[in-house]
């Protein structure tokens, strides 16, 4: 299928949440957009996520009786994010937040709502927030989507339960007291009902969550509003008129065509974690190669930009967002990257071990962070290994990577490697390459503390962010027990991203900058595409999607204005 036109008003190239809001945005306001989509769905690796959207000072907060303001704002992000560096536009974003999410509440199917309790990362930093800043996207039918319900990109398959049900986060503590609840019984047999209807008529269930939900939204913001989607075509370059660009050249098939865009392209492709040579120049050499991104992100944007003179925005603390993540082979052959966020580090009973067979982390620590100390362990030296360690009754209560709570037979993951399985730790340490004597003495080490609900070590369970992800049944330390119970298992993780940092420098507008701090005419970009306002460092929950609706909300209006600006704002100034 080619293009229906010759020329539009916009052009976005991407169809994740970045890229979608823009084009929801232009289209609101009256424009013609077309959507470039290299793959066969929408989403992009936002379908995979969470879908938490970080907007401090929203109206939603208030809406729920919970206080925060820019001042506080400001005040957790200058020392979250201390350097200077793209100041500008962090105060482009904590000013137009707020405004973002109200248009579009009040013009497109986006509708989020405040997660009250989801505390800022850092909560011991003055501004901090426990919760209420970070938005969640209000559930979803999928079938309002009609026959595009198969093109939205399908969540990962280790975040759904039964082939294909997805549950939100207030659905999983019912679950874990099935058969011990009358409540929480009769909800799990509810939800499961109303999938087994849903696979009647589609091939997974139609009740969507997280950033399914919200990739869905945005997606049936642009049917309704009957934007051009092209699917599975590849841009080959940009058109310019002088220093402007003018549109894009698309290879769609075997044939070469080229569309003009009046106003302007949005470049929202989804940065570069799959392009081997971009990771090789930005990521550390201990980062490796595995991802938790989409693979569709290999850096076309950054590639496309470069050809109109766009400057990288390389000043970054770190290259990435980071998270550890374990390896295994699905039924399909295909490789699966199981990214650990929050299911398990956190949980009483777990601890991460380095090559040596000692702790290096506080396991409660956020997923970049976690990471970055991985990075940091062997002065930085690749391929090393790490691995979760736990006993039966960690296992059961509470998983381990994809392994779900409850699971009775794991001999599948044992046999495959991904899981291994040991009668006590010093044959466990052998078989994972550790010195036995090692790893007794740290397992010996941190039970002595954790029998009393203590990490003299690392002091985990010590913040309200850590107890959040712990479990609060749990006593006294909701993130802290013993190792004890035979058999015991490990389970080896990689550093992994969850997204690139690095991306093109843009204005307060979303303008693509050249090295001299001028825009492009007609060139804007937003999502990973764009450098991260934040430096790569990872204040919160959502501070990756936040920005990208933000910004792709900011680069559709200035689109529908005209795209031009009275007066350049260079990025790094003030907004």
């Amino acid at each position: 299928m080619m293009p229906a036109h010759e020329t539009y008003d916009v052009i976005v190239i991407g169809a994740g949440a970045g890229g979608m809001t823009a084009a929801a945005v232009a289209a609101v306001e009256g424009l013609r957009v077309l959507v470039i989509e290299k793959t066969a769905f929408v989403g992009g690796t936002t379908a995979w996520s969470g879908g938490m959207v970080w907007i401090p000072a929203n109206a939603k907060m208030r809406e729920a009786g919970l206080t925060d303001s820019i001042t506080d704002a400001v005040q957790y992000l200058s020392s979250t994010v201390p350097e200077p560096a793209n100041a500008g536009l962090r105060a482009a974003f904590l000013a137009r937040g707020p405004e973002a999410v109200a248009w579009l509440e009040a013009h497109t199917e986006v509708h989020l709502q405040p997660v009250k309790v989801c505390p800022d990362y850092y909560p011991e930093r003055l501004g901090a927030t426990a919760g209420g800043r970070v938005l969640e996207p209000v559930v979803f039918d999928g079938t309002r989507l009609g026959q595009g319900f198969a093109r939205l990109r399908a969540p990962l398959p280790e975040f759904t339960l039964l082939g294909g049900m997805m549950v939100n986060r207030l659905d999983l503590p019912h679950l874990r007291r099935v058969g011990k609840s009358v409540r929480s019984t009769l909800r799990a047999a509810r939800l499961v009902s109303v999938y087994a209807l849903q696979r009647l008529r589609s091939p997974r269930g139609t009740t969507l969550h997280l950033g399914n939900a919200l990739a869905a939204r945005l997606y049936a913001s642009l049917l309704a509003r009957q934007v051009e989607i092209l699917f599975s075509a590849d841009v080959e370059d940009l058109s310019m008129q002088g220093d402007r660009v003018a549109g894009v050249v698309i290879r769609h098939g075997a044939r070469d065509r080229p569309i003009a865009a009046r106003r302007g392209v949005v470049l929202a492709t989804g940065g570069f974690s799959h392009d081997a040579t971009l990771r090789k120049r930005f990521f550390p050499p201990a980062a490796g190669s595995v991802s938790a991104t989409n693979t569709a992100g290999n850096g076309d944007g950054l590639r496309l930009a470069a050809t109109a003179g766009a400057a990288l925005n390389t000043d970054t603390t770190s290259p990435a967002y980071w998270v550890p993540a374990s390896l295994f082979r699905r039924a399909d052959g295909s490789r699966g990257v199981f990214p650990h966020t929050v299911t398990d580090r956190a949980k009483p009973g777990v601890i991460a071990v380095n090559a040596a067979g000692r702790r290096f982390v506080n396991e409660a620590l956020s997923y970049h962070e976690f990471v970055l100390a991985m990075l940091r362990d062997g002065n930085g030296e690749p391929d090393r290994p790490f691995h979760l360690i736990c006993d039966r009754a960690f296992l059961w209560a509470y998983g381990l990577g994809r392994i779900k709570p409850f699971t009775r037979n794991v001999r599948r993951y044992v046999a495959s490697g991904e899981l291994v399985e040991a009668p006590d730790i010093a044959q466990l340490a052998a078989k994972i390459g550790i010195k036995p004597s090692t790893l007794t003495a740290t397992i010996a080490s941190y039970n002595e503390g954790a029998k009393e609900g203590r990490d003299p070590e690392f002091g985990r369970g010590s913040t309200v962010y850590q107890r959040h992800l712990g479990d609060a049944a749990h006593k006294p330390n909701p993130c802290v027990a013993p190792i004890a119970r035979a058999p015991f298992f490990a389970m080896r993780i990689h550093p992994a991203d969850l997204g690139t940092a690095i991306g093109m420098k843009v204005d307060a507008q979303a303008r693509v900058l050249r090295e001299d701090g001028t825009p492009i005419t007609g060139l804007y970009a937003c999502g990973n595409d764009m450098g991260s306002i934040m430096n790569g460092n990872y204040p919160g929950p959502g501070i990756t999607l936040g920005p990208a609706l933000t910004f792709g909300y900011i680069a559709g209006r200035h689109l529908a204005e005209g795209g031009v600006a009275a007066t350049p704002v260079v990025a790094g100034t003030s907004a």
